[in-house]
């Protein structure tokens, strides 16, 4: 009887929730292409099934989760400065984890403007048979250094957290945990009402995300339902450079520093964070998968939550990797295209640019097309351009998400080892 109980709940833990999502992944790409090629167009297609519940179901599911980003990454971020307890610890790993950031998203731009230049999406592109959609795109100045700094702090940190500014609120979050940290027992109440009200946002995450599978059923079908499989051919050079430029970053670049710095195996760590790879895919939100990665990091691969706490909900701010690649490879696209030679010091240029701009990226769908005419703008590129490549980028958008998000989470396995936060047993136990 015993070892019926144990094979029934081995069964339960097979169909887990990540798993429920890769299904409900493959199944939703399944039904868009079925009524994009096998259903023929009518009212009930369109603007029922497709614009009225998929949309409505989809974009509701994205809702819920955006509800959930502000008071999540406050509290966590409070809590995980609180655990970590000593300023000057929290400032090595908070420096650690910055320079990793960065560093990794220079080399993302490398990358993409390396295999750009390889494969020349743009070169033979016919211009008349492209319709721009300039009015259509929104702009973004570039901003300068001294001013991006000084928009890091908070100057009415109410407004902050209800705007969403996230690095204003990462800043204000920090604070209000090392004080927490410090003043002890005389600030138990504050400590233990951040800790509880982080419960609770726990709580409500794991509900909403019991809707997960739904809700990327919806918006995977609609994406395909749109956009099928004919609208990729024009731009199927654009798309393969982009998607070869992410693999390299993902597959080559972190594995190697993962492997290099904590000395994990990459294609262990890849196996056992996939299933979070899969659903950041699905949303195209890094900030969905903030509770999700906290907790595999923690039962899969051994990373203490004091640091992962801190790392994640930063790097979904601050680490745009994957959204970088895609500037880059838009970039000498859009140079190709419009015959548009551009020097070595605009790649240079294209490199601060975009690291500087994923900085202050919302870790939101889609919000790479705006940064991106900030990168146009530092090298004199048109923004029209931009249209060129809209119509494919929601393909593109997922991918890149699940890149961002694994750039989080190779940073916090480093991180973690290096401040001895990392239990290998967990990473090597057989699941």
């Amino acid at each position: 009887m015993k070892n019926k109980n144990v094979k029934e709940k081995k069964k339960e833990k097979k169909i887990g929730l990540t798993t429920k999502i890769f299904i409900a992944l493959l199944l939703g790409a399944v039904f868009g292409i079925v009524l994009c090629y096998l259903i023929p167009d009518s009212k009930i297609k369109h603007d029922i099934i497709v614009e009225g519940v998929l949309y409505v179901v989809g974009q509701g599911f994205i809702r819920l989760m955006k509800m959930l980003v502000v008071p999540l990454v406050f509290c966590s971020l409070v809590c995980g400065s609180m655990a970590i307890g000593d300023t000057k610890k929290l400032g090595t790993v908070g420096v650690r984890t910055l320079i990793f950031y960065l560093a990794t998203t220079a080399l993302a731009v490398t990358v993409a403007l390396s295999v750009g230049n390889l494969i020349n999406p743009g070169i033979g592109l016919d211009m008349s048979a492209i319709q721009t959609s300039a009015s259509t795109v929104e702009t973004m100045e570039a901003t300068s250094l001294t001013d991006t700094i000084l928009n890091i702090i908070p100057d009415n940190p109410i407004n902050s957290l209800a705007s969403g500014t996230m690095l204003q609120v990462i800043v204000f979050a920090l604070i209000i945990g090392v004080i927490l940290a410090k003043m002890g027992e005389r600030a138990e109440t504050v400590a233990n009402f951040f800790s509880q009200f982080n419960d609770i946002m726990m709580e409500m995450t794991m509900m909403i995300m019991s809707l997960a599978p739904i809700g990327v059923f919806c918006l995977i079908s609609r994406t395909f339902a749109n956009i099928g499989f004919s609208a990729f051919i024009p731009l199927a050079k654009y798309m393969l450079a982009v998607l070869l430029a992410l693999a390299i970053q993902c597959l080559g670049v972190y594995q190697i520093l993962l492997k290099i710095f904590t000395g994990l195996n990459p294609i262990r760590f890849i196996k056992k964070f996939f299933p979070v790879m899969a659903f950041a895919f699905s949303t195209a939100t890094s900030n969905a998968t903030i509770p999700l990665s906290i907790d595999t990091l923690s039962k899969k691969v051994g990373v203490s939550k004091k640091i992962s706490s801190f790392t994640i909900p930063l790097g979904a701010t601050i680490n745009m990797d994957g959204t970088s690649i895609m500037q880059g490879v838009a970039v000498v696209f859009a140079a190709q295209a419009f015959g548009i030679h551009l020097s070595m010091a605009d790649y240079i240029t294209v490199i601060g640019t975009a690291t500087l701009a994923s900085v202050g990226t919302a870790g939101v769908p889609s919000v790479g097309l705006v940064t991106l005419t900030m990168v146009f703008n530092s090298v004199g590129l048109p923004v029209e351009a931009i249209g060129l490549i809209m119509g494919i980028d929601r393909i593109l958008d997922m991918t890149r998400t699940a890149v961002n998000i694994t750039g989080d989470a190779v940073c916090t396995t480093i991180v973690a080892h290096q401040n001895k936060a990392l239990d290998k047993k967990v990473f090597y136990e057989t699941e």
